[in-house]
């Protein structure tokens, strides 16, 4: 049986102009256009990258962006108070601050800062229990990205055995808990893997929905993924390459090419789960501002 690519740029795309004929609908009721802010710490070109893709996609969903930038070595302690007055400003639905952080700054305090009621990258504590607990909340980007992509792709989650390799708490450890919640995108076994997991092959070939969130580079190969599997690479690396005009070209945690003539279903890098995290944010925004969640 011939592969099919889950393909997350069209889905993306799709979703997007879904949500800007909604945007345009509530303007032209007379509500307020929703407004994300960014703080970008920094010249990581990665983060650039991230963030210059989110900026791009509020434009094309009518929503309006601020971007906040500071060098690398701004003080934690400024940064805390710019959170607490984009916190206090009613203009602004949501706030994202673009990780990862410089070393003298605690991601955690800045987690912890964000108002729970802008943090649409549902990594706040009180978010993460209420996902816990399936109560209406933001659900992380990474994860309801690939909960949409099944789910528009009629992938049957119910009764299969998903196996999560990578638990970080931005991706692996919030997708196992939504796979086994009981609703229509979850019922599923969960399995976590991670570095310390011993017998990693093992359990993958027993995944019917294997997802690839280890961060290492072609790391799953043909040999640990079952005949038929469906499988979901969240990874992304730059390689250098002479093929390309830029330079380098991205890969996944998956070895594409050899573990693509054993799925039923793959995504691709790029195209698969990226464009599907972006999207994600813009839905959560679009809730914040409709005050869908916290009234």
């Amino acid at each position: 049986m011939a592969y099919q690519l889950l393909n997350g740029k069209e889905i993306s795309a799709q979703i997007k102009s879904e949500i800007a004929e909604e945007v345009r609908q509530i303007i032209r009721n007379g509500g307020k256009q929703p407004h994300l802010a960014a703080i970008l710490i920094g010249n990581d070109g990665a983060s650039e990258t991230y963030v210059a893709h989110k900026i791009k996609a509020c434009e094309q969903a009518g929503f309006k962006s601020s971007l906040f930038r500071f060098k690398e070595n701004i003080s934690e302690q400024k940064l805390l108070d710019k959170i607490k007055e984009i916190n206090a400003d009613d203009n602004i639905d949501g706030l994202i601050v673009q990780l990862p952080l410089p070393e003298h700054i605690s991601e955690e305090k800045v987690i912890e800062t964000v108002d729970p009621k802008k943090d649409v990258d549902g990594f706040h504590p009180v978010n993460a229990g209420r996902m816990t607990l399936g109560l209406p909340t933001y659900i992380p980007a990474t994860p309801k990205g690939i909960l949409e992509l099944l789910k528009r792709n009629n992938i049957e989650i119910s009764g299969k055995h998903c196996v999560i390799i990578g638990r970080s708490n931005i991706v692996g450890k919030p997708l196992s808990i939504l796979l086994s919640q009981k609703n229509e995108t979850g019922n599923a076994t969960v399995t976590l893997c991670h570095s310390r997991t011993k017998n990693l092959k093992e359990i993958s070939l027993q995944a019917d929905i294997l997802i690839a969130a280890i961060g290492k580079k072609e790391f799953l190969t043909a040999d640990m993924v079952k005949k038929d599997a469906i499988v979901i690479d969240v990874g992304i690396h730059r390689v250098k390459s002479d093929k390309t005009k830029s330079g380098w070209k991205l890969k996944g945690d998956v070895k594409f090419g050899e573990v693509a003539g054993k799925c039923s279903y793959i995504t691709p890098v790029p195209g698969g789960v990226g464009p599907m995290t972006i999207v994600s944010l813009l839905q959560n925004t679009l809730a914040a501002s409709k005050k869908e969640i916290y009234g």
